[in-house]
């Protein structure tokens, strides 16, 4: 009763690059964590950063408004011109909070609104906001500027604290994991049929697929995968399949090895049109330098499929050797190594590790601890 009346009491300007109809994980976390509050009674207005072609708009939806701003060629005088929306709207007297989620213009539009409307400021931090963002000439003034400015800093790994704290020391920092619903997020039998026919196509018999779902590229350790796989001896025993946007080199990489890497490439898909893809996979892997928490690591492991990965980011914070074959980032030797454990796994150790993922999913990254933890972060900071 108490979390009601306080969601309630609240209202949040949630500033964003990153909401529908963007594509991407970025924007499918941002509409679940929006559609979490507001079905928790916050009143949460969007204020979309776009950089898509959209005119000006303010429109009503269920929980709130969404305040479409489109960047243009002129990204200062859309901020600018924000603020005169909010103005005329007479919206600047009706905000608890100033949420600000991921994207360089959100930081730093954020934490100016936040001032001009007299309300807290809250930083949603996504992986490469704060591991590239620290490191980077133009971005880091603006992310600096928004960690000091901050009521409080949300992270999903939480790794990332000590690197907000070598910019803002005296921020204060809480983890919230993503999550996703396990209730909705299942394979249907369909999905699964073509699963089966499309390996049953593609991929020789007895050997595993192993997924690379994503933005592909080597800052995400695919290329070191691809060397980890080769070194290790065991690339006959695997048929990538890749999904995404490919980088160049990671295609010549593999246009090299051809005869010796087997591999398919599937482009871009939708979040929704994954299931039946994850089902033509034995093992998903995730061997990024640095990250935040994919949602391709809770989506493969709530539908009991094995992680190969990382403990980059948030993946430490959701894989472990109970549900898949784990190294140290970075690390080439303990990456061989896992790939030598997958290997020679039976599936009986398969089926095992995929049910332990789907449970820890199902038990610890759901919607609901993803949407209590923010709203005890905005009954905290009033």
């Amino acid at each position: 009763m108490a979390d009601e009346r306080t969601a309630a009491a609240v209202r949040v300007l949630w500033v964003t690059e990153h909401y529908p109809p963007s594509q991407g994980g970025m924007a499918q976390s941002c509409d679940r964590i929006v559609r979490g509050l507001r079905a928790a009674g916050v009143e949460v207005d969007v204020a979309c950063l776009t950089r898509r072609e959209r005119p000006w708009a303010v429109a009503r939806e269920n929980g709130g408004r969404l305040l479409t701003a489109p960047l243009g060629e002129d990204p200062e005088h859309a901020l600018r011109r924000l603020w005169t929306t909010l103005t005329a709207e007479g919206l600047t007297g009706a905000y608890t909070h100033v949420a600000g989620f991921g994207g360089t213009y959100s930081m730093l539009a954020a934490p100016v609104l936040a001032r001009l409307l007299d309300a807290p400021l809250i930083t949603l931090l996504r992986g490469n906001d704060i591991d590239v963002g620290v490191f980077s000439l133009r971005r880091r003034g603006v992310l600096a500027d928004a960690l000091r400015s901050s009521a409080r800093v949300c992270v999903v790994a939480r790794s990332h604290a000590p690197l907000v704290a070598a910019l803002a020391p005296d921020a204060p920092v809480t983890f919230v994991a993503n999550s996703v619903d396990t209730a909705q997020w299942r394979v249907l039998p369909s999905e699964r049929a073509r699963g089966i026919a499309w390996r049953a196509e593609n991929v020789e018999r007895g050997r595993r697929t192993i997924g690379v779902i994503g933005q592909l590229k080597n800052k995400k350790g695919v290329g070191f995968l691809l060397d980890a796989l080769a070194a290790s001896g065991h690339s006959g025993a695997f048929h990538l399949l890749l999904v995404g946007e490919v980088e160049d080199v990671v295609t010549r990489w593999l246009t090299e090895r051809k005869d010796t890497v087997p591999h398919s490439f599937l482009p871009f898909l939708e979040r929704y049109d994954l299931p039946g893809v994850y089902a033509s996979c034995d093992l998903v892997a995730l061997p990024s330098f640095y990250d935040g928490m994919p949602n391709v690591a809770l989506e493969a492991a709530a539908l009991g499929i094995p992680l190969l990965a990382s403990d980059a980011g948030g993946l430490a914070d959701v894989a472990d050797d109970a549900i898949g074959y784990t190294f140290p980032a970075g690390d080439a030797h303990a990456c061989r190594a896992a790939i030598d454990r997958a290997a020679r796994a039976d599936t009986g150790e398969l089926a095992r590790l995929g049910a332990a993922g789907a449970e820890r999913i199902r038990r610890d990254f759901t919607p609901a601890k993803e949407t209590a933890g923010y709203l005890a972060v905005l009954r905290e900071v009033r």
